[in-house]
């Protein structure tokens, strides 16, 4: 009887990963226009509430910052409450971050608006772990597919968001946008109560409970040296060009509703392929995969140097958002080889951290590039780092090919 447990839990394990991978998956579309609400009128308020037009993509730098100083508490708060508290406190900076941005928007106030943001990144980073929530309870064969399936649902995030931009905008003039983040707040409520239907697999708290490396150990692993470098460029890269888009539409004549709907395309580009990439890695392994995502990247950055039209713009973000999913997804499939169960929340939080540390000092950065160097400087950024990854990949190559060729010999 306990043989037949044995050979049917790897199934019930799996009926319940894709159940959550599901919700999550909803959750992710719901948290998800969080961000494109940001991403698709951060720099235009920040241009207009801000003192100084090098500070107009800082609310969006302060979103990834938010980001960044979620990561750790989160992945504490996960390890011993549970995913479903840090689910909860995630959605509550949601609605903050609806209500202080519409204030700050009425008022005029920047420094307002820039802690509405931060409170955003807040719930960025939790939506973030959602896609290792959704690995929790997955067996190693059907993971990278549990992960893909929630980085999918951005794609209706990447509807939601600018879409709920668009028709809400000018719904309370004068004030642009303040209707916009209202909205946005019930949003958050919503993708609550679907995150509460997440339910923990059995056996979690005793796989938490087991021992567990010092983290130093585990980050130490070439595979997950090489996961986090790869992570964090595919990252960083990918929002330090999609937070000046907006702006260098909008220098370049363009209208706002275009922007928006560049903005549209390009989440809809970061996680369509979602519904394929961890078939994917599961065929041809995570390197690969990265691999293909950080030519594409490269891709994008020679576009967006080709011209100024609003196509080329699109174009260049949609490459930019198929190169994201395929570097962060293949990166994320990576890490999550790279630990045990009781490991899980405190070396995924350390690699968000370090993703979304580097995305903050890239975003800060973008706004002072474009309006003093132009748009071309913010997408030569990109090949530098994009270098220093296929290093490191190659590398990785190597090391395995090396490995099996010593254990041939043996």
């Amino acid at each position: 009887m306990s043989g037949q447990t044995a050979q049917i839990r790897p199934q019930d394990d799996d009926r319940l990963a894709r159940r959550n991978a599901l919700f999550l998956a909803a959750a992710t579309a719901l948290a998800g226009a969080n961000a494109s609400v940001v991403f698709a009128t951060g720099a235009i308020t920040g241009a207009r509430l801000a003192p100084d037009p090098g500070l107009a993509t800082a609310p969006v730098s302060i979103f990834v910052v938010g980001m960044a100083c979620g990561t750790l508490p989160i992945g504490f708060l996960a390890r011993r409450y549970g995913r479903r508290l840090t689910f909860g406190l995630g959605a509550f900076c949601g609605v903050l971050m609806g209500l202080i941005a519409a204030t700050a928007v009425i008022h005029d106030s920047f420094l307002l608006y820039c802690v509405a943001t931060f409170f955003a990144g807040l719930y960025g980073s939790v939506a973030q772990s959602f896609r290792f929530a959704a690995a929790d309870t997955a067996t190693p064969a059907f993971r990278p597919k549990a992960i893909s399936w929630v980085m999918a649902g951005g794609v209706f995030a990447g509807v939601l968001g600018p879409q709920l931009v668009s028709h809400t905008m000018d719904l309370w003039q004068p004030h642009m946008f303040a209707a916009s983040y209202l909205a946005q707040a019930v949003v958050a409520v919503i993708a609550f109560v679907v995150l509460m239907q997440v339910k923990p697999g059995r056996g979690q708290e005793a796989a938490q409970a087991a021992p567990a490396r010092p983290l130093k150990q585990i980050v130490a692993q070439p595979r997950f040296i090489v996961a986090a470098i790869c992570g964090v460029t595919s990252y960083a890269l990918m929002n330090l060009v999609m937070t000046s888009a907006p702006l260098a539409m909008k220098l370049c004549g363009h209208a706002v509703a275009d922007s928006n709907l560049a903005i549209q395309w390009h989440v809809m580009a970061m996680y369509g392929p979602s519904f394929f990439t961890g078939t994917l890695i599961s065929r041809y392994g995570s390197p690969k995969v990265i691999f293909s995502g950080l030519l594409l990247l490269a891709a994008a950055a020679l576009v967006d140097m080709s011209g100024i039209d609003v196509m080329t713009f699109w174009i260049g973000l949609i490459l930019l958002g198929v190169g994201w999913n395929f570097g962060f997804v293949g990166a994320t499939a990576m890490v999550a080889e790279t630990h045990a169960p009781s490991e899980r929340n405190k070396v995924q939080a350390f690699n968000d951290f370090l993703v979304f540390t580097t995305m903050a000092i890239g975003s800060f950065s973008s706004g002072k590039i474009l309006t003093s160097l132009g748009w071309d400087a913010v997408n030569l950024v990109v090949f530098p780092p994009i270098c220093v990854a296929v290093l490191a990949l190659s590398w990785l190559f190597l090391r395995h090919k090396q490995a099996k060729g010593a254990a041939a010999l043996s």
